[in-house]
């Protein structure tokens, strides 16, 4: 097939209904001054992506299209992007169209087929291999002449997919940079690899040919990795030794992705580099560790976490990225609903009292207390935090680690920091008899206190305050509310379409006043911004008790939770399940995020 000259395209994007006659003369007449500025931009995005000055590039005719940011004609409120331009010159010659997930790829696939100078050179990317045939994505498929350069050289029939130029781009960037990161660390060390048969040689003293963590191959493989979590949105990068290699995950949106595998013999050196940055002991490989460590992401300094464990094939490093745009929100974009944030507010807003926040790990609740401290700081108010550890440092708020092996625990911390004028108090978590009484007495005291436990609703964090020894009255008294949260995932608004929920889906959520009826609902069909996951981002779902005279009674006769929740949700309390019905309602999540995230929240 011929190459269709820039006429040809735009011919196709006015058929498609994308753009109109008007912007396609437009692009006609100022392509080639539109086309020369654009080459210096990507140019200099290139050499700061490839960590390089002198690269060679050329702008395509689809780039150039994009280039001028056209309103869509069939949807006026969204930009004609190369997404869409590219989806539809591939349908209208023919091609396959392929959003292009790099989470989804095969790492050794991708930078076996092709050497990265060739791959980088024209632009294309190994998809996928079987014995017959090998898939390629290409963001110009019609150029015969390099398929048949690939069939020759990979001596087997060569199927051509069409993708958009700067996902092929950053794929080949990122993996190819990866990847020679990674030989360049080998050929350093060589192949004299610890014998690894039993764990007591996990811990000899290696050769005088080990790797360093600061030799420029390592240095570089360290960076791409938090380069490819910060642009994927992961909350964790996973660095795990396995007997032949070592797996690299990340943590999106909650679910773990296998993202690559690296040498064995690089492994011990990347986690060095690791610990060197988190000024860990890096002689120190039989004992966990824990450390952290600041980067900087254009201007947004990022604060990773670091722990060390030794496992059975070498020592596993996890690096926990903390995020300020995630830890540090307004409290309206949590995803609280009106009424539930009006109560809430009305909490954090007293002079004293205790607020506490509930839900298992990985439920949101340090960003929602960070965000709930940034609510209310203010010049007038002193913040005082005890944490184990302290997630991020925060500037405006005065931050106290724990420190157990010294004796400086919550309940010793508590004692200490009413001594500091405190208008406010947050507890990392009441774990104990000692820090619960304390906490209720610095409540009692004209103190607001927030802090957490592990309980899985709202009336059962006042049954662990009576567990631990609190006398129901003091819970009556100095308790305002309580929160319980679980996160959700997003329906992506990119790739979102309407479905209707089955009546066997709407009888198992017990939907009151359902039945028979067809409730439409949202689902991601998956596209390049979510991975093909059809998500993207996470959403809270919350449970908020208030306090009332009712429940104060109750909680003073010392009622059981089942009693005192009856109570809540006749006040119009709202039980997980159905707060992540509602949002289920609204589209912004999924029939199976909310079975899964609410799954002992059936509604009463």
């Amino acid at each position: 097939m011929a190459k269709p000259d820039l006429a040809a395209l735009l011919d196709i994007l006015v058929q498609a209904g994308l753009l109109h006659a008007g912007q396609r003369q437009d692009v006609l007449n100022r392509g080639k001054e539109q086309s020369r500025h654009l080459l210096l931009d990507r140019r200099a995005e290139l050499r700061k992506l490839l960590g390089r000055q002198r690269v060679s590039y050329a702008i395509s005719d689809i780039e150039l299209i994009a280039s001028f940011r056209f309103k869509r004609v069939d949807q006026p409120e969204q930009l004609l992007e190369e997404e869409q331009i590219t989806e539809a010159v591939a349908k209208a010659l023919g091609f396959p169209f392929v959003r292009i997930d790099p989470l989804r790829l095969n790492f050794k696939l991708v930078v076996d087929a092709f050497g990265g100078p060739f791959a980088e050179k024209n632009m294309v990317v190994a998809m996928e291999e079987t014995a017959t045939q090998l898939t390629v994505a290409l963001n110009e498929p019609w150029n015969t002449e390099l398929l048949a350069q690939l069939a020759t050289f990979k001596k087997k029939p060569i199927r051509p997919v069409m993708a958009c130029k700067f996902e092929i781009q950053r794929v080949i960037a990122e993996f190819h940079g990866f990847r020679r990161s990674m030989r360049a660390a080998e050929r350093e060390l060589g192949t004299d690899l610890p014998d690894i048969s039993n764990l007591e040689a996990l811990y000899k003293v290696q050769g005088l040919n080990e790797l360093e963590a600061t030799d420029q191959p390592v240095v570089q493989a360290v960076w791409y990795l938090l380069n490819y979590a910060y642009e994927n949105r992961a909350s964790d990068i996973h660095i795990e030794p396995k007997r032949e290699d070592a797996l690299i995950r990340m943590r999106i949106d909650g679910v773990l992705h296998a993202v690559h595998r690296m040498p064995k013999a690089v492994h011990p050196a990347v986690v060095s580099r690791v610990k060197l940055l988190s000024r860990l002991d890096i002689a120190e490989r039989r004992r966990p560790q824990d450390g952290r460590f600041k980067t900087q992401v254009g201007n947004v300094e990022v604060e990773l976490r670091v722990s060390t464990v030794p496992t059975a094939f070498g020592e596993k490093a996890v690096i926990r990225i903390f995020d300020p745009s995630i830890l540090n929100q307004k409290l309206e974009s949590l995803g609280f609903f009106p009424r539930e944030l009006g109560m809430y507010d009305s909490f954090i807003r007293a002079t004293n009292g205790m607020v506490l926040v509930t839900g298992p790990t990985g439920s949101g609740k340090t960003t929602t207390l960070y965000s709930t401290l940034h609510h209310i700081s203010s010049p007038r108010i002193n913040i005082c935090t005890l944490e184990d550890p302290i997630e991020m440092v925060f500037e405006n708020l005065n931050q106290m680690a724990m420190q157990p092996k010294i004796g400086f625990t919550f309940a010793t911390a508590l004692k200490s920091v009413l001594r500091q004028d405190p208008d406010v108090v947050m507890v990392g978590e009441i774990r104990d008899p000692e820090t619960a009484d304390n906490a209720v007495q610095a409540a009692l005291t004209g103190h607001l206190v927030l802090s957490t436990l592990h309980t899985n609703d709202t009336t059962a964090a006042v049954s662990r305050l009576l567990d631990l020894g609190v006398y129901p009255f003091l819970v009556s008294s100095v308790l305002l509310g309580v929160v319980a949260q679980r996160l959700v995932r997003k329906v992506c608004a990119h790739c979102a379409v309407e479905e209707l929920l089955t009546q066997e889906q709407i009888d198992f959520l017990k939907i009151p006043g359902a039945e028979g009826r067809r409730l439409k609902v949202k689902r991601g069909a998956g596209c390049v911004r979510c991975r093909g996951t059809g998500y993207r981002g996470r959403t809270g779902v919350f449970e908020v008790l208030k306090i009332t005279p009712r429940i104060q009674s109750l909680i003073n006769s010392k009622a059981s939770s089942q009693e005192i929740r009856r109570e809540a949700l006749n006040d119009g309390m709202l039980s997980l399940r159905e707060y992540a019905i509602k949002k289920l309602a609204k589209g912004e999540t999924t029939y199976e995020e909310v079975v899964a995230m609410t799954d002992e929240q059936a509604v009463y």
